[in-house]
Formats: structure tokens, C-alpha cells, sequence
């Protein structure tokens, strides 16, 4: 029997860009993306934003942790808790890495070593005590995880990121951030990867009043909206979709407003927020 609880998802760190702590960032959280899933037994980590950070303190009650971890991209809001993953550093532990290969032909690990070089950071990867293991994969990619089916995807966003579905038991939950959608059609891959999909949590940085504002418009920026997000759920057949990625100047207030206009037209939806724990059901 599965010791974790059978499929849940648990958010660590739901903004982008940048971490945005304060007093109007309370009830949503400041921590950038992270997003734990406990499925079958396995601990399943997505990205390493500060997120990372809060989730490897919780982790130290629970040792020794194996653990997989996926990584959409490396851009800095993706990486930057990884140095601050305590359970790393410690003996006994095992991490199993997954990324793709960035366009320059970096890998994973490399993106991860070199942002721990001086005169970046204090101290390299090497002291890091715990066994990571590094793999490699490739858009379109299926890997299986005892009985969980993890399948990949590209997501547009600039220097390329990855999308990942998991599947156990009959029930997906996919992770599609750091996305950009396309004005003039929706993303074939991203439907077919978020295809009948009992949870998507998805990119939605902007408002679309936000995307196309003349004054400082954010097309090129690698992000959607939740307007857009309704969409590829609505046509990807979605159960429940996630409103993911929060803009670092988007308050609690502002957030709050989001989410009542996202219900009234996908109503079995939510914002993430952290320490928001969702059982994939």
C-alpha cells in the first residue's frame, strides 16, 4: 500500500518572476514556484523557487526522503531555492534530477552547478552530501515511476521550458507553467498534454488587460492569462483548472479579484496558494 497519500498536490512557493514578500502578499504567498505532489508512495518536487526552501525544512521531520524532482526551465525563479534545499546537503538522502537540455546544450546540472560558483554563491554543489542523481530528457518524452506515468511537453516561453503530466491510478494532474499563449490559435501541444486532465495548474501571470496594455505590453515575456487559461482548459476538457504563477505586483486584494472573475466563467477553479494542499480526486 502506498505510504503518501494516494495522489495529493501541495504548493510551496506560487509566484513568478520574483519573490515578493510583504504584508499584501500574506494570504497568497511570496515564494516563487514549487509545487510538491505526494503520489503513490513517491514524493514528486516541481521547480526549485524559494519554495524549495519552506518544503526542505518540513522535509528535515521526515528523514531520510527520496525524492523526484522536475524542472520546467532554469530562469532564476525556477532554481534559486535549490542552494537553500537543506535535505541536500545532508547524508542518506537521494534526489532524482529531470530537466531538458537548454538551447546552448547545458544540462540540468550544469545550470544548477554554475549558479552555485563563485562569485555567485559561497559555497559549489559538491558540498551538497545527499545522492543526486542527473537525468536528461527530451520533449515528448514518457517515463514511468512504478505506476505513475509521467509524460512531457514544450511549453512556449523564451530559451524553451518544460510541461509534465502525471497519471496514477487513472487520475492526471499536469504542471504547465512559464507558457505563453498564441493570439491567434491555442497550443495543440499544451491541449494535448492537459487532455482530460482532473487538475491543470497553469501560467497566468497577467490579466489580458495586463498582456496588451500599450503602455508596457507583455507579449515576448513567456506568460499567459487566466482569460487564456479558461480557454485551453475549457478545450482541453479539464476538471479543475489552477490559476498558477502569480505576478510579483499582483496583491492579495488584486488576486482575490482574479479569482471571483475566473469562477464565473470556469467555475471549478481556485488560485494557488501556498501551503495549499488539493487531493487529485
Amino acid at each position: 500500500m502506498p505510504t503518501l497519500t494516494d495522489f495529493v498536490i501541495q504548493f510551496w512557493g506560487v509566484r513568478g518572476s520574483i519573490p515578493a514578500p510583504g504584508s499584501e502578499t500574506v494570504r497568497y504567498g511570496g515564494n516563487t514556484s514549487c509545487v510538491e505532489m505526494r503520489v503513490g508512495g513517491k514524493r514528486l518536487i516541481f521547480d526549485g523557487g524559494t519554495g524549495l526552501r519552506v518544503l526542505g525544512k518540513s522535509l528535515l521531520k521526515q528523514m531520510p526522503v527520496e525524492a523526484y524532482m522536475f524542472f520546467t526551465h532554469s530562469h532564476w525563479d525556477h532554481i534559486q531555492g535549490f542552494p537553500f534545499f537543506a535535505p541536500a546537503f545532508m547524508k542518506g538522502n537521494c534526489f532524482h534530477i529531470y530537466g531538458a537540455i537548454a538551447p546552448n546544450g547545458a544540462t540540468m546540472k550544469q545550470r544548477l552547478h554554475d549558479q552555485m560558483l563563485h562569485p555567485n554563491f559561497p559555497v559549489p554543489m559538491q558540498v551538497m552530501q545527499s545522492d543526486l542523481k542527473f537525468y536528461d530528457l527530451f520533449p515528448g518524452d514518457v517515463m514511468q515511476l512504478g505506476d505513475i506515468t509521467i509524460e512531457t511537453g514544450s511549453l512556449n516561453h523564451p530559451n524553451t521550458a518544460m510541461g509534465y503530466r502525471i497519471t496514477y491510478q487513472g487520475r492526471t494532474a499536469v504542471y504547465a507553467t512559464d507558457t505563453e499563449h498564441y493570439e491567434d490559435h491555442l497550443d495543440e501541444n499544451l491541449i494535448y498534454l492537459a487532455r482530460d486532465a482532473h487538475v491543470l495548474i497553469y501560467d497566468a501571470c497577467y490579466t489580458d488587460e495586463e498582456y496588451h496594455d500599450p503602455q508596457a505590453p507583455k507579449r515576448g515575456w513567456g506568460h499567459s492569462t487566466w482569460q487564456e487559461a479558461v480557454k485551453v482548459a475549457k478545450a482541453a476538457g479539464v476538471r479543475k483548472l489552477v490559476i498558477f504563477h502569480h505576478d510579483p505586483n499582483h496583491s492579495d486584494d488584486f488576486l482575490d479579484h482574479v479569482e471571483a472573475q475566473v469562477e464565473t466563467v470556469f467555475p471549478n477553479s481556485l488560485l494557488a496558494r501556498e501551503g495549499m494542499i488539493l487531493p487529485v480526486v
